[in-house]
């Protein structure tokens, strides 16, 4: 996925109100940007960080600019992280249709926002004759609080739990289910699920693998003029 258009520069001075954040940019300006992240985002939020933005010429929206990336440095050098929660399903859709997701290839149809289960909304939906449909579930990764160690969730996630819960009646029924986390991020080496965090949504996943939905893990390559997925991940136990 690439940016439309170069990247706006700036400053992070404080993220608030969970979708707003304000940025100075380098002639003294601030802007209020939208943060598309419902999350706790921990460790992507300290002021001074150098953030960027992109902008919409969308006359109807409110903030014409969105919170893209942040760098940050956790001990082993400044990385590229991306914050908006707005990409990881459209992310992962292109790198299936380019074949870069080798559990995922061989499929003829994919469809996005397919209704399905409870009240809920698969990501992405799969198809091809002679094969059982494959219900995608994306998950944005951008918490990190040991060196190259991506963790899921950063926060509580209810939603996240029910959607375990879902896959797994997928299986049940004879589909298939996959769970893949995309990880926003330049630094990652391997996955854990945080468990401290939400024990709830770590019983749920767990569940889920037992019943056959299956786990997978890419990372992302970053940079201020595009994002792509790039190399699988191992989960860490």
């Amino acid at each position: 996925m690439e940016f439309l258009a170069p990247l706006l520069q700036g400053r992070l001075k404080k993220r608030y109100k969970r979708f707003l954040a304000d940025v100075e940019l380098a002639n003294g300006d601030t802007i209020t940007a939208h943060c598309a992240n419902p999350g706790a985002m921990l460790g992507l939020m300290e002021p001074g960080s150098r953030v960027w933005l992109s902008e919409s010429n969308n006359p109807k929206r409110k903030l014409k600019h969105s919170w893209e990336l942040i760098e940050v440095d956790i001990g082993n050098g400044p990385v590229l992280v991306g914050i908006n929660t707005g990409h990881p399903n459209s992310l992962v859709a292109e790198a299936i249709q380019n074949n870069l997701i080798t559990e995922l290839t061989g499929y003829d149809d994919l469809r996005r926002e397919v209704k399905y289960g409870t009240n809920s909304r698969v990501d992405i939906l799969l198809e091809a004759p002679n094969k059982p449909p494959c219900y995608v579930e994306v998950k944005n990764v951008h918490l990190m609080r040991t060196p190259g160690l991506a963790e899921f969730p950063d926060s509580v996630t209810v939603r996240g739990a029910k959607h375990m819960h879902e896959l797994a009646k997928v299986v049940e029924s004879g589909g298939r289910a996959v769970l893949v986390f995309l990880v926003q991020r330049n630094d990652a080496e391997s996955l854990a699920i945080a468990r401290d965090i939400d024990r709830n949504y770590g019983a749920a996943f767990d569940a889920a693998r037992s019943a056959g939905v299956e786990v997978i893990s890419y990372a992302c390559a970053l940079s201020v003029a595009q994002i792509t997925v790039s190399d699988p991940l191992p989960l860490a136990e």
